[in-house]
């Protein structure tokens, strides 16, 4: 089985890998995912912000992703989510042993996720919940008391 390989020219610089590089990432940002040079990828994975009467849900598409590599802040009014995954290790394996399991080809490489944003001045930075399951983040936080619409009783 032929597997693709990549050969560096001069002294680890090609342009013609430069030049790739670069449309991959013009491509990328277009169609959702940048390429960082180190050989992650900074994805700007979907995120839904809805509401009802008494919150503001954020639901954010996180997959692969496990609770430990997500971050999340609140401050100043300012949602902030982060999330690293590292590239695997436990198959590099080694070259001259073959019962290792080294990889032929890798193209998964780590990843990073990173939004913030500006909440309204209803939101309360009090209480938060924040939920991972099956690749989506649902972050739920409850809105002001004095924001929230009340019944006014006609006399």
């Amino acid at each position: 089985m032929s597997l693709p390989t990549r050969v560096n020219r001069h002294n680890g610089y090609d342009s013609s890998d430069f030049v790739q590089r670069e449309f991959d990432n013009v491509l990328g940002r277009f169609f959702g995912g940048i390429r960082d040079y180190n050989g992650g990828t900074l994805t700007p994975f979907s995120v839904d912000v809805r509401e009802d009467q008494d919150h503001l849900y954020v639901d954010a598409e996180l997959p692969g992703f496990r609770k430990e590599d997500v971050d999340i802040t609140l401050e100043n009014q300012t949602l902030t989510i982060s999330a690293q995954r590292n590239q695997e290790t436990k198959h590099d394996g080694d070259k001259n042993n073959p019962d290792q399991g080294g990889y032929l080809l890798r193209e998964r490489h780590q990843a990073r996720f990173l939004r913030s944003f500006t909440l309204p001045a209803t939101v309360s930075d009090q209480k938060c919940q924040a939920k991972l399951q099956d690749g989506v983040l649902t972050i739920t936080l409850d809105k002001r008391e004095e924001s929230k619409p009340r019944k006014i009783q006609v006399s």
